[in-house]
């Protein structure tokens, strides 16, 4: 399956700042892409050809609803739609305003605001034999390629599911070596035999060891190694594997000659591997060597033009025909899916088994379970969680944050201060308007710190 949609209003370009805009992501029973950027006047929402947002679906009113983005809130009204207007999985009545919202569904079409409208610029999905890059992540593609005009290595860093091996073979595709591409989880190798297999072994050097066999850095002569999770490797096999980088020479296990090679290196942990070596995990002098230019892949809620295609693709190869409805993506849409692309085709799969099993044609929210891309929470009777500390405690500068736990950052800050994001901000030390921009970017809504009937606002 290949298909790439482009943007149908072009995105009318200013550097001066952020754009605030609309993107429509379904349309017409399929996946879509569409750009709109939001001005100083709201636009309508309509299947009248005057409409600023003109879309041609039978769900649509010929005036469904005006849309807006002014003084620092999203501004959503239903014109008296007959099929309504929904947001965030809720029906409006009238119109409302709100600094944090992420999904508006107008009849049947599901639309994303969007912080930021510079990000699709290049406004497409890419769909190539189940692979799905956006905008968001095709970005982040290419800063990768990149990396190889400037050196031999690349460090990635991202959450879980995010697509870090993807972004391993663009860095090995970008340098055309006509060397292999070999892959290895670092976290699962043994502590006794990471040296064995990353560096090869020599006949004799132990017993049982009769016959000589390369190691993954041999196998990846004249391509790349990717060495995802490096941080969990044993700090001896880290000193040699420094050697192997300040050298271009692998010493197999039990051997005297060492092998020249030339492999590039791509890197790649879950959480910062700064952070590491700050608790003596990791190595000082190898992340000198690895950890720079560093690449931050963006969770998949920060991606949301990609869901609507993920979901199509992982229903359609469950049962041929099968696809997901309009309330389906908008509930996708609506959960910050902590496993990202893994999660969410998972949990789509197990969505069309469902439907399947119930004899349905489309593959609908009720057929979402209900704890699916949420948060896991933990087990019954935990533990008593240690007071948080007060708003009085010493700030952390954000941007002195590693980007791959900057949102942690921000909601344990949120916590503090029970959602507003006004004294947020300040115990952050970042102005409201860039915590603004990262709510966006991370998809946290701060309401959801507020305690009950609270605004969790300014």
């Amino acid at each position: 399956m290949e298909s790439t949609v482009d943007v149908q209003t072009p995105v009318i370009r200013d550097d001066a700042g952020p754009r605030p805009g609309i993107i429509v992501v379904h349309a017409g029973g399929q996946p879509q892409l569409r750009a709109v950027a939001l001005g100083a006047a709201p636009i309508e929402l309509g299947r009248d050809p005057a409409c600023g947002l003109a879309i041609d679906d039978a769900s649509l009113s010929r005036r469904h609803a005006r849309l807006g983005w002014r003084d620092g809130a999203w501004q959503v009204e239903d014109l008296g739609s007959r099929n309504g207007t929904f947001v965030d999985g809720e029906r409006l009545a009238g119109a409302v305003a709100r600094a944090e919202l992420r999904v508006v569904r107008a009849g049947l079409v599901v639309l994303v605001c969007v912080a930021d409208l510079r990000r699709y610029d290049d406004a497409r999905v890419e769909v190539r034999d189940g692979l799905v890059i956006g905008p968001v992540f095709a970005a982040a593609l290419r800063e990768v390629a990149q990396a190889v005009r400037f050196g031999e290595r690349v460090h990635l860093t991202g959450e879980s599911g995010t697509g870090k091996e993807v972004a391993a073979r663009a860095f090995h595709d970008a340098g055309g070596r006509p060397g292999p591409f070999v892959a290895v989880n670092c976290a699962t190798i043994p502590a006794g035999l990471a040296e064995r297999l990353l560096f090869g072994v020599r006949r004799g050097a132990f017993s049982g060891a009769d016959a000589d066999a390369d190691g993954y850095l041999q196998a990846a002569d004249g391509g790349t190694i990717f060495l995802d999770e490096v941080g969990d490797l044993d700090l001896g096999v880290q000193a040699k594997l420094l050697r192997v980088l300040q050298t271009a020479e692998v010493l197999p296990l039990g051997g005297t000659r060492p092998r020249p090679i030339d492999v590039r290196v791509c890197s790649a942990t879950l959480h910062s591997l700064r952070a590491r070596v700050a608790s003596g995990e990791f190595r000082d002098d190898l992340y000198y060597r690895l950890g720079k230019p560093e690449v931050v892949l963006p969770p998949l809620r920060a991606r949301p033009d990609e869901v609507p295609w993920l979901a199509a693709h992982a229903i359609a190869a469950v049962a041929a025909g099968l696809r997901p409805n309009a309330l389906f993506v908008e509930a996708a849409l609506t959960r910050p899916w902590p496993g990202n692309v893994r999660e969410l085709l998972t949990e789509a799969r197990a969505a069309a088994r469902a439907a399947v099993i119930a004899g349905a044609s489309l593959v609908d929210a009720s057929h979402l379970h209900a704890d699916a891309g949420r948060a896991i929470h933990a087990a019954a009777d935990p533990a008593p969680a240690p007071a948080p500390p007060t708003s009085a405690a010493a700030p952390v500068e954000l941007d002195q944050v590693a980007p791959a736990d900057r949102a942690a950052h921000i909601e344990a800050a949120l916590r503090r201060e029970e959602g507003n994001v006004a004294r947020a901000a300040r115990a952050l030390g970042v102005h409201r308007t860039q915590l603004r921009r990262w709510l966006a970017r991370y998809a946290i809504d701060p309401r959801q710190f507020a305690p009950p009937g609270a605004r969790g606002d300014d």
